[in-house]
């Protein structure tokens, strides 16, 4: 559930700034409404040092593991990390520029080009390489004199003396300002410095503890320093506006009391759009805030906590998109060795064990174990299987299209349950907030359903009254025409007339719910493809038999690992979407909360 938040106001005398502060950072509940820019010299500092922790982690386990360093013993070896860090790029660019260099001048050979330039004293030359017809073409030349030099690759080498004219057509050579021996030294010393530089921070990896440490010292700075610019200050007194859970109430009010802050705490303001969403998660539901974070999605404060349903949905989805009761049992395998690793049960673990076992029941009732035809020749995994739903039907005496008509079925029926369920939802909110648009909701319900029925039809050819499927579609459109508009701060002639206003829209919105309601069949179209791919695979691998028998395994093995992953970008594509955009789109979500993060001391740094 979303809590309810309270916003408070908390005031001090000047001179107790800084015991404001650390006693509000101290009791961690306060999440601050004008959250102000930090000092500027912290915040670098800040990014520096985590750019300079990314860096030394490719060198991680690479250098002899010490102690946790002190602040004096941490400043000196930061600044001798990132004067290193600094020399290696720059000795890396200045490396990358001369290997150029050296390679254009190469065929060239070694001289030294301050003798060539000396030459100029007496006449001005300039270098070209050309192909044998424009050298020809250069011979015939009667204002252009040259010096024919060695023959640089297979071009053809002359030292123009003056300028060239329009008749020559070639690429002057430009003298370089070293010689290939210079520049080769230059290059050398250059990875002599690189490699020292690796060195340092080689060594310097080996107190990634220190750096981690220091890091989250410097993120605690940065917070506090914001925390004191977020601070407004008139006639001796500070003050800092911001919002606390209803439940830390007593708590927040103990710790005013405490310290002797004035103090003012009321309800959010009905248009307040700064509030922040703290979810509170259950047992169950907190198994989904480990995608929630992934996603980074947050629901408005005065928005709905789907938890539960999003975790609901998305285990069925997931399961249907996978398809396969053997990738299933493989994600399972897998999520044990991670439980085993990590020596504890996790919400990460949770969920995947609940991925996995969800995609095994749904692909033992398909009957499909990594898309193999045979292992309905085991009386074990036949007799799992749904005759209805299975990928092999003519095993169980049902034809092709039956099956697929039943599964397509069985997906719109997810699809019509969801959205009514928001219909529901959003029936039950309104009527509860004494809204008359409860029945703009209830017209929903009516076309959702209707539509589900319009979408069999259409697309299983399944025998509908198609005059009262229309008659409920209109009514549940009038309805919504009506009492779209209606609102507590509205009288019912002001709805009505904003209703009658929207009713384009409405039919707009009306032709969505249909595609929202069609939109589901997706989970029966990627499963369906994530099938034959199997089956094309298995069928290359079957070909090679004997001494090749390893190629068909190693094809198999490439194949199945291709189809997984591309089964996990189909769920956060298709199975993410039907949640986040069908199913809250119904509900009037939009995700645009603004996630709960009062001023607290860190003890460990966050991932962002």
């Amino acid at each position: 559930m979303i809590e309810k938040m309270k916003v408070v106001c908390i005031a001090a005398q000047d001179s107790r700034k800084d015991e404001l502060l650390l006693s509000l950072r101290g009791l961690g509940i306060l999440h601050l409404a004008e959250k102000r820019a930090a000092d500027p010299k912290l915040t670098e500092r800040f990014s520096a040092l985590s750019r300079l922790l990314q860096e030394l982690k490719e060198y991680e386990g690479k250098g002899k593991q010490d102690k946790e360093l002190t602040d004096a013993e941490f400043d000196a070896l930061y600044r001798r990390t990132a004067d290193a860090l600094e020399r290696k790029a720059a000795g890396k660019t200045a490396l990358s520029e001369l290997l150029l260099e050296t390679e254009r001048i190469r065929e060239w050979g070694d001289f030294d080009p301050q003798a060539v330039k000396d030459l100029f004293g007496v006449a001005e030359l300039h270098f070209y390489r050309m192909d044998k017809k424009e050298y020809r073409a250069l011979c015939r030349s009667e204002t252009l004199a040259f010096i024919r030099l060695r023959s640089v690759g297979k071009a053809e080498t002359v030292a123009l003396i003056g300028r060239a004219d329009e008749t020559l057509h070639a690429a002057e050579f430009r003298l370089p300002e070293r010689s290939l021996s210079q520049l080769e030294q230059d290059a050398a010393d250059l990875k002599a410095e690189i490699a020292e530089c690796d060195r340092i921070l080689t060594e310097s990896a080996a107190y990634l503890k220190s750096y981690a440490k220091q890091l989250l010292k410097m993120r605690n700075e940065v917070e506090y320093s914001s925390a004191d610019a977020s601070l407004n200050a008139e006639s001796g007194i500070v003050w800092i506006t911001g919002y606390i859970p209803q439940t830390e109430t007593e708590k927040f009010v103990g710790a005013a009391k405490e310290h002797g802050w004035a103090w003012l705490i009321d309800d959010a303001d009905e248009n307040d759009a700064a509030v922040p969403t703290k979810v509170r998660y259950n047992k169950a539901t907190a198994l989904i805030k480990p995608l929630f974070d992934i996603l980074g999605t947050v629901p408005g404060y005065r928005e709905y906590d789907i938890s539960f349903w999003f975790l609901a949905f998305f285990a069925l989805f997931f399961a249907m998109i996978i398809g396969d009761a053997g990738y299933g049992a493989l994600f399972l395998v897998g999520t044990v060795i991670l439980n085993v690793r990590m020596k504890k049960l996790t919400n990460v673990t949770l969920l995947l064990y609940l991925l996995s076992a969800a995609t095994v029941v749904w692909g033992a009732l398909t009957g499909t174990w990594f898309g193999l035809e045979g292992a309905m020749k085991v009386p074990f995994l036949k007799a799992l299987v749904i005759p209805g739903f299975a990928n092999y039907p003519e095993y169980f005496d049902v034809t092709a299209t039956q099956a697929q008509n039943n599964v397509m079925k069985f997906c719109f029926s997810i699809g019509v349950i969801q959205l009514a369920l928001a219909c529901v939802m959003n029936i039950r909110r309104k009527i509860c907030g004494r809204s008359l648009a409860w029945v703009a909701d209830l017209g929903w319900l009516l076309a959702v359903c209707a539509l589900y029925f319009m979408v069999l039809y259409l697309v299983i050819g399944e025998t509908v009254n198609l005059a009262i499927v229309a008659s409920v579609i209109g009514a549940g459109f009038l309805l919504v025409v009506f009492f779209g508009g209606m609102s507590p701060e509205k009288t019912f002639a002001q709805g009505l007339k904003a209703g009658l206003g929207n009713t384009f829209t409405t039919f707009l919105n009306t032709i969505s719910a249909f595609g929202n309601v069609m939109s589901y069949i997706r989970l029966f179209a990627v499963g369906m493809a994530s099938l034959a791919i199997a089956q094309s695979f298995n069928d290359m691998a079957s070909g090679f038999g004997g001494a090749l028998v390893i190629v068909g395994i190693v094809i198999m093995i490439i194949g199945h690992a291709l189809n997984i992953v591309m089964g996990f970008l189909s769920v956060v594509v298709h199975g993410v979407r039907l949640n986040l955009l069908e199913f809250s789109g119904q509900l009037g979500m939009e995700w645009t909360g603004i996630a709960y993060d009062p001023f607290r001391e860190l003890k460990k740094e966050r991932n962002n």
